[in-house]
């Protein structure tokens, strides 16, 4: 029975339900974690499984991801700027409209990623692997490309591509 006294608590109780619980920014690294538009820039997380993560509109600016596991994660309109990210595993995630700029990402596996109208000027792709990785509309100027297995999974770029696979 509903009392007038009762009221407030079952208020409370319909707004909490109205909004999906959200895990928070200072949640560990871990598969499937929610980051969503969490500012990481600068942090420590060479090696971090983030595998399925949701990392939309998120700051990972400096930040160290070397070896990182970011397979299928979800990273649209996330910022990576000057991130180091050798050797990580960006199979199959999704970074439309994400900002790379100067980003190292040597040996990166970027299998079937959606890198559509991402910004990658002046990153390192040194022998990545963007074997089926969508570029359409991405910004590629000033990449560097030496070594790296083209869209396509046959051609490797020649050394010393620079904006395009040559």
């Amino acid at each position: 029975m509903l009392t007038p006294s009762s009221l407030p608590t079952l208020i409370a109780g319909l707004v909490l339900l109205a909004f999906p619980a959200m895990a928070g920014c200072t949640d560990p690294p871990a598969p499937r974690v929610e980051w969503r538009r969490c500012l990481l820039d600068a942090s420590e997380l060479s090696g971090a499984d983030l595998s399925g993560a949701l990392l939309r509109d998120a700051s990972f600016q400096r930040a160290t991801l070397t070896d990182a596991k970011m397979v299928e994660a979800d990273a649209i309109e996330a910022r990576f700027v000057s991130a180091e990210m050798a050797g990580a595993d960006l199979s199959r995630a999704v970074l439309r409209s994400a900002d790379l700029t100067r980003a190292n990402l040597q040996r990166a596996k970027l299998v079937g990623t959606d890198l559509r109208r991402a910004t990658l000027f002046r990153t390192d792709l040194t022998d990545a692997d963007l074997t089926g990785a969508n570029l359409a509309g991405a910004n590629l100027a000033g990449a560097l490309l030496g070594g790296a297995r083209w869209t396509d999974g046959r051609r490797i770029c020649a050394a010393g591509s620079v904006g395009n696979c040559q």
